[in-house]
């Protein structure tokens, strides 16, 4: 089985490197400085094996292929290993190469064979001591048998440091990813969100208030040249139209509460839009409270102040109605919003999905505004039977979520 390669050098590992090297150079010196303190016989070559044996370990640090390839950093341990053996058979001192040489091992080769290598090693050290004393004893195994479990121990306590430490830095890095793609899904789902609010103003406002100046300029060219004061009156309701609409773009643009509820109540825009619809279209638009009037965040007023228009602009469009009836209601659980008309009627059931061109997101973008906050929307209708809508918002949580209007 294929070892795993070296973990990369963090600070840590590059600073227990620097131990390890400074260890080897010690404890050759102090091989060296022994033998020729003590006089030994062989004491030239011991130095001169001693040195070697630094040369060769120093090539591993130093050398590109030791450092980046498993089969290199093996043959350059092999090549150290095998001067070590060397330096032991000429001084009893070179077993102390034994501990360094232990956590080269286990850190270069397979766990297996990382084993074999320090279980040899060991054994080649007490052999080497063994016969420079000519006796063996159990005194004489324990300190490399110790040593070697020392290292073992060290090495694979940090290895499995370094794995759990990789794991942590693999569930951050997830972590991480998983929060940016979580705040890209809401940023685009905040988007699309702001596009559809975009949407429903537009076609409440916007749109609505183009259509009733598009009626109102046809009819004065219906009424030219035979009725010049007809035109004239037509004109200037779309002129009034065109100012109202401008107002709502600008406050539109600005983000704050439609221009009809500044300084009124949601009760008095309802009365003016159906005074506005009285005067301007041919249906007699009449509007009625029921229950005390309460303050209603903004957010709701508006919601079903653009119902009301959206609603009284569809029935002067297709109901060819004669009235239309406005009721807002406060009941005790519910604030409810009416609107009737005694036109033709039609069957939602064949209503056409609504197209870019030919309009038909009035309804879909009521229902969005009632879905939003928690309402309900409900419409009936038949043939010849004239249209009811309902628009429905629970009291509670209106007035547990207070509102300032700007």
């Amino acid at each position: 089985m294929n070892a795993p390669a070296p973990p990369p050098l963090t600070p840590t590992s590059r600073a227990l490197s620097w131990c390890l090297h400074l260890l080897v150079v010690g404890l050759l010196a102090l091989t060296a400085a022994r033998a020729l303190a003590d006089g030994r016989p062989h004491a030239g070559l011991i130095v001169v094996t001693a040195a070697v044996c630094a040369l060769v370990y120093a090539a591993g640090p130093l050398s590109p292929a030791v450092r980046g390839s498993r089969k290199a950093a093996a043959w350059w341990l092999a090549s150290v290993t095998a001067v070590w053996l060397v330096l032991i058979a000429l001084s009893p001192e070179g077993v102390w190469m034994a501990f360094p040489l232990y956590f080269l091992q286990l850190h270069l080769l397979p766990r297996r064979a990382g084993l074999g290598a320090v279980a040899a090693t060991a054994s080649a050290a007490v052999a080497g001591f063994a016969a420079h004393q000519d006796s063996f004893s159990a005194a004489m195994a324990i300190g490399p048998a110790l040593g070697a479990a020392v290292a073992v121990a060290v090495v694979w306590g940090y290895q499995a440091l370094y794995r759990e430490s990789e794991q942590r830095r693999r569930l951050i890095e997830e972590l991480t990813t998983t929060r940016a793609d979580l705040a890209t899904a809401q940023h685009t789902a905040g988007v699309l969100a702001e596009r559809e609010r975009l949407a429903r103003e537009i076609h409440d406002t916007l749109a609505q208030g183009l259509t009733s100046i598009q009626l109102l300029l046809r009819a004065a060219e219906r009424a030219l040249p035979a009725a010049p004061d007809d035109a004239a009156r037509h004109v200037g309701q779309a002129r009034q139209a065109a100012v109202d609409n401008l107002a709502e773009a600008r406050r539109f643009v600005a983000a704050l509460a439609p221009p009809s509820l500044d300084g009124t109540t949601l009760a008095g825009a309802l009365e003016r839009l159906c005074a506005t619809t009285s005067a301007r279209e041919p249906v007699s638009a009449r509007f009625h409270l029921i229950g005390d009037t309460a303050p209603l965040p903004t957010a709701h007023e508006v919601a079903l102040l653009r119902i009301a228009q959206s609603a009284l602009a569809n029935t002067v469009r297709h109901a060819d109605a004669a009235t239309v009836d406005v009721t807002l209601g406060y009941e005790e659980t519910d604030v409810t919003l009416n609107i009737v008309d005694d036109g033709v009627g039609f069957t939602p059931e064949l209503l056409p999905a609504p197209d870019p061109e030919h309009g038909g997101f009035g309804l879909a973008a009521m229902r969005a505004r009632m879905r939003a906050l928690g309402g309900t929307l409900t419409l009936t209708s038949a043939a010849g039977s004239g249209t009811a809508l309902t628009a429905r918002l629970p009291r509670t949580s209106l007035d547990t979520e207070p509102e300032a209007r700007p």
